[in-house]
């Protein structure tokens, strides 16, 4: 049995890059501890030092199995060009020290004594300030803890690529920058690791439901996940059975 340390950036992330994973490793018997970096708020904290998302990320740890959930304690930085002040309880993620930061991440791997950790591709996914800094936080904490293997959570950037021609055709949401996607997560031949979770689409799919919050919004991002939920389990299993991962080092097979 094998303790792997999933880290994503915000509550939501660990269910729609790494849930039919988490869920796969649950299963065959391993130990997984889900760690975010940010709370999901890009206010203040709740008096009981809880957030809606938090709540929400809680509920969905419980349907993937995970064994402990930890956040480390800082606010969202948000996406774009606008950075916000940090509110007066906590630091934005981004403005926080790297090195702190890896410190609280790699004195849990040790604790943990973990084998694995998963992080982010260089691109931090869809080039998310948060998400870049997991990628960097991730790195360096696996280096001080000399975690043995480290992997990176990602996408291929082509079949994204493709998608986003026929979204813009069809006029389904509005479009992304097509630049912007280019430079996305991960071109096909960096993958290393493709894992089919087609048998877990079940628990992926509820974990997502169960952050209402990012569903219940008018944004593009809220109309597509919202579409998430609501597909028929054979096609959301068709399009979100497999998931992608490039490991840092020499390939090894890991759930292949």
């Amino acid at each position: 049995m094998a303790t792997v340390v999933v880290f994503h950036a915000h509550p939501d992330d660990e269910a729609l890059l790494t849930g039919g994973t988490i869920a796969r490793l649950v299963a065959e018997g391993h130990r997984v501890v889900l760690v975010v970096a940010c709370d999901g708020a890009m206010g203040e904290a709740r008096p009981d030092g809880g957030t809606d998302r938090l709540d929400e990320l809680r509920a969905s740890g419980r349907v993937l199995g995970v064994s402990r959930l930890v956040h480390l304690g800082y606010a969202d930085s948000g996406h774009g060009r606008l950075l916000y002040p940090d509110p007066p309880d906590r630091a934005r993620f981004v403005r926080a020290p790297r090195e702190e930061a890896a410190a609280r991440l790699a004195e849990l791997l040790r604790e943990e004594r973990a084998e694995i950790l998963v992080g982010y591709d260089p691109n931090g996914g869809y080039r998310h300030r948060d998400h870049i800094r997991v990628h960097e936080v991730a790195e360096r904490a696996a280096k001080l803890a000399d975690t043995p293997r480290l992997m990176q959570a990602t996408l291929p950037r082509e079949p994204i690529l493709r998608a986003h021609r026929v979204i813009g055709m069809l006029r389904l949401v509005e479009r992304y920058d097509a630049a912007e996607l280019g430079s996305s997560f991960s071109a096909r031949i960096e993958i290393t690791h493709r894992v089919d979770v087609r048998k877990y689409a079940d628990k992926k799919r509820a974990a997502l439901a169960c952050h209402a919050s990012q569903i219940s919004g008018t944004g593009r991002a809220a109309r597509l996940f919202g579409l998430a939920v609501r597909l028929p389990l054979p096609v959301f299993g068709l399009l979100f059975g497999r998931e992608y991962y490039v490991e840092v080092g020499t390939p090894r097979e890991w759930l292949d």
